[in-house]
């Protein structure tokens, strides 16, 4: 998944703010601008979600307002999140 997130910013879909996404275990994703990595830094935006409700994200399978409500997926700063979803979604669209 690293590597599909790594080529989505290479091909122009970074973004403007650090986001580290959280795999509840499964290691983790840190996006900043156009290095992505798997190091666990700090960010401004941290997203705790499981690799497969990610996936399911990216593909548009699950609605991310579902996945708050139902706890599959928590952030760090809400509003912050609702600012950079433009930039999520196109990073995610190109991702999968």
């Amino acid at each position: 998944m690293t590597d599909r997130i790594r080529d989505a910013v290479a091909s122009g879909a970074g973004l403007s703010r650090a986001v580290k996404l959280d795999l509840k275990g499964e290691g983790v994703i840190h996006v900043a601008g156009s290095d992505v990595s798997n190091e666990d830094k700090p960010a401004d935006l941290v997203v705790r979600i499981s690799r497969a409700d990610l996936a399911a994200l990216g593909r548009g399978e699950l609605d991310p307002m579902r996945a708050m409500m139902t706890g599959r997926m928590k952030l760090s700063d809400m509003g912050l999140a609702m600012k950079l979803q433009p930039e999520i979604q196109a990073l995610f669209s190109k991702a999968v």
